[in-house]
């Protein structure tokens, strides 16, 4: 029995280097027992540990990106299993090089449950926790949030933290680690409990009115709220203290709403207050001014489509003819698009497109108005648009078309060349795919490449539409 001892519960560094080591030299799954620390993971036999190698073995061998994409979310469930089922795929994946493909495979299902539960957590903790204000012992203001995950997800997240604050002092407190920083480095401390964080700050009152006053019941749905925001969260967050008491009122008020919304004919508003809520939020982006780009852009141009539409596009930004008609993929990047969407035989009218970016960013050449690319700061601008128009829609399948969506679906740079063709996962657990601006295709100066190229995006379209299952 071979018994291997990891630094710490959520290392797949370390993980990936023994596993790496134990497999080349045959090492069966059963032979193995995993432990963090000296705590074990599994219930197998005891022997002398062995750690982790500090860097991987001479003479690895290599195994499918999309295994360590997998590996690295899988090593951080709470689930004592989790090392040696990875394992056993390693192993199966020397035999069998295409087994991370076969989503009907138990394993293979199996760590594919334990990762979405994993980005699930991830998600939690950036949308739930919450930091309260309290002073350093030098006086300096310092924001503590505590926060109980699920599974090993706080050091996986820390970077999220430092990027989202970076000029603030602030801590983090788990029953698992706690995370510190100063304003210049990241520090790690012991675990701490709920009496360690403090109750609440001056601050909240503020953050209790703005909640209430745009608390929106045409956007309410008990049973959908509850499975994005479970109750075990809401005694950490302010805001959830006014939800009793405006859940109570929000009946009234959406009948009210309902009452004076206009009807379409022949059709009465339906018990789905979705659309509802979509035409509240595109009334309040035509009023946008988040960036500059408002300015000299004749209009806000929002999304369109089904709001329950289980497959969303999102493109670059609008052009000029979508910046005078008010509608996304008009022009003629739109008429290609359209073209290739019946190509591979998705109905357009059943899909719904917006784009990354709100407004037309140009640059005026006498008469014409030249597409300029937009930069990070005004796709980070908009990126609060796009988010919202997921969290209604709720795609099952994103696609983003270009660059500049990936930036704005996954919050970081995207290379379309390195994650074209294959199925990626967003920070709520919805399934993405990238690839090429239609624009793209129109550029292309050779008619033979642009005859390719077009075949290999309308094959990306299908493979996202097949997705959908």
């Amino acid at each position: 029995m071979r018994v291997v001892t990891l630094p710490e519960p959520d290392d797949f560094d370390a993980w990936r280097a023994a596993a790496r080591d134990l497999a080349a030299a045959d090492m069966p799954a059963d032979a193995i027992v995993w432990q963090v620390g000296s705590q074990p993971t599994d219930l197998f036999g005891s022997a002398e540990p062995t750690p982790a190698p500090a860097s991987p073995a001479p003479g690895g061998f290599s195994v499918p990106r999309a295994f360590l994409d997998l590996g690295r979310h899988v090593v951080m469930a709470n689930d004592p299993a989790r090392f040696s089922l990875l394992y056993t795929l390693l192993t199966r994946l020397r035999r069998e090089p295409r087994l991370i493909e076969d989503q009907a495979d138990p394993l293979v299902r199996k760590l594919e449950t334990l990762a979405k539960g994993v980005r699930r957590d991830i998600h939690k903790m950036r949308a739930f926790l919450r930091f309260r204000e309290v002073a350093d012992e030098d006086g300096t203001p310092r924001f503590v949030a505590w926060f109980e995950p699920e599974h090993h997800i706080v050091r996986a997240n820390a970077a999220f933290f430092v990027n989202r604050f970076a000029a603030m002092r602030w801590s983090i407190l788990t029953p698992e680690v706690s995370l510190h920083w100063d304003g210049q480095s990241l520090s790690e401390g012991p675990p701490a409990t709920k009496a360690d964080a403090p109750d609440g700050d001056p601050t909240e009152e503020v953050w209790k009115t703005y909640y209430s006053s745009i608390f929106n019941p045409a956007r309410l749905k008990v049973g959908a709220m509850l499975k994005e925001m479970p109750r075990k969260y809401w005694k950490n967050m302010p805001e959830t203290a006014l939800v009793p008491q405006l859940l109570a009122g929000a009946q009234a008020r959406e009948a009210k709403m309902i009452e004076t919304a206009p009807r379409t004919e022949g059709r009465g508003i339906t018990g789905d207050n979705r659309r509802l809520a979509w035409e509240a939020l595109r009334e309040e982006a035509a009023g946008c001014t988040r960036c500059p780009l408002y300015k000299p852009a004749t209009q806000t141009v929002f999304g369109e489509g089904p709001v329950d539409a289980a497959l969303m596009f999102v493109g670059e930004q609008p052009g000029d003819q979508e910046d005078l008609s008010g509608r996304p993929f008009v022009g003629p990047a739109g008429q290609m698009f359209d073209r290739a969407l019946a190509a591979a035989a998705i109905d357009r009218s059943t899909v719904y497109v917006t784009n990354a970016v709100k407004h037309f960013k140009f640059e005026p050449r006498g008469k014409r108005r030249i597409h300029a690319k937009p930069g990070a700061g005004e796709i980070d601008a908009c990126r609060w648009w796009v988010e919202q128009e997921q969290m209604l829609v709720r795609p099952r399948v994103t696609v983003a078309l270009g660059a500049t969506a990936a930036r704005s679906l996954f919050g970081r740079v995207m290379t379309i060349g390195k994650e074209r063709g294959r199925e990626l996962r967003l920070a709520d657990g919805g399934a993405a795919w990238i690839t090429v601006h239609p624009s793209y295709l129109l550029r292309l100066p050779d008619p033979a490449q642009a005859e390719v190229e077009y075949a290999r995006f309308v094959e990306d379209l299908k493979l996202a539409a097949a997705a959908l299952g």
